[in-house]
């Protein structure tokens, strides 16, 4: 929602988390944990978190009110991407993951629905502490997968841990996706397609889309090595090649 902080007299977003998340104490326990420690990040690329309190029941996290759209909305709309404004978001999404790998913070879902362009052009990654916390939680409960299927890297959809490299993938899901408006594994199910992240290789980029130059595609291939070991170490390294 969007909210009006009248100590401050600006515009919020407030986030209220459903029934399901609220009624789990361990879950709110762990939420507020992360929250903290994205507040800490206090980075200019990070949709910063200014409160999280509980009112009547409804648990609620403050957040910092974004003025645009996010980029799913500009991929549907627009996709594909000139390589260059590709290249340009790519990178601040990058950087700003970066500033969190350098802390020892792992996002775990990252999507074009979790980045946001604001009107002025800037971009904001968000859902830090949201994705932190719903690791616990586990993907049995009803409606929740962690991680969009379509951006899970293969370690995560074989169900291991997330780490700088995890999100290094699914941001190289993203690039791919900006680049060629379309996913690189699509399936009836989110087994399917959790079994064809984990067991095959995309169509090159450049296959897809001839006007994306054999750099930025060896790039986009790299990102998205089903080998952790094959991509960048972390968001920083993806961000310097891009």
């Amino acid at each position: 929602w969007r909210a009006e902080d009248e100590l401050l007299a600006r515009p919020v977003a407030v986030k209220v988390l459903r029934p399901q998340y609220a009624n789990d104490p361990d879950f709110l326990d762990r939420l507020r944990s992360e929250a903290r420690a994205a507040a800490s990040l206090n980075d200019p690329g990070v949709v910063a978190v200014f409160d999280v309190g509980e009112d009547d029941g409804r648990h609620f996290l403050v957040l910092e009110y974004v003025d645009g759209q996010d980029l799913k909305a500009i991929i549907r709309s627009e996709a594909p991407l000139a390589p260059d404004r590709a290249v340009a978001i790519g990178t601040a999404v990058a950087r700003a993951l970066g500033k969190a790998h350098a802390v020892g913070m792992v996002h775990r879902d990252v999507k074009p629905q979790n980045v946001l362009v604001a009107s002025d052009g800037r971009i904001k990654v968000a859902d830090f502490g949201i994705a932190r916390a719903m690791s616990t939680v586990g993907t049995t409960a009803p409606g929740i997968v962690l991680g969009t299927v379509h951006y899970l890297a293969p370690e995560l959809a074989a169900g291991g841990s997330a780490t700088p490299a995890s999100d290094v993938y699914s941001l190289g899901v993203v690039l791919y996706e900006m680049l060629t408006g379309r996913m690189p594994f699509d399936a009836d199910s989110s087994v399917g397609v959790a079994m064809k992240i984990m067991n095959e290789d995309p169509e090159p980029v450049e296959r897809v889309n001839p006007r994306v130059p054999p750099a930025l595609a060896r790039t986009v291939h790299r990102a998205m090595s089903r080998s952790a070991s094959e991509r960048h170490r972390d968001a920083n390294a993806l961000a310097d090649e891009l």
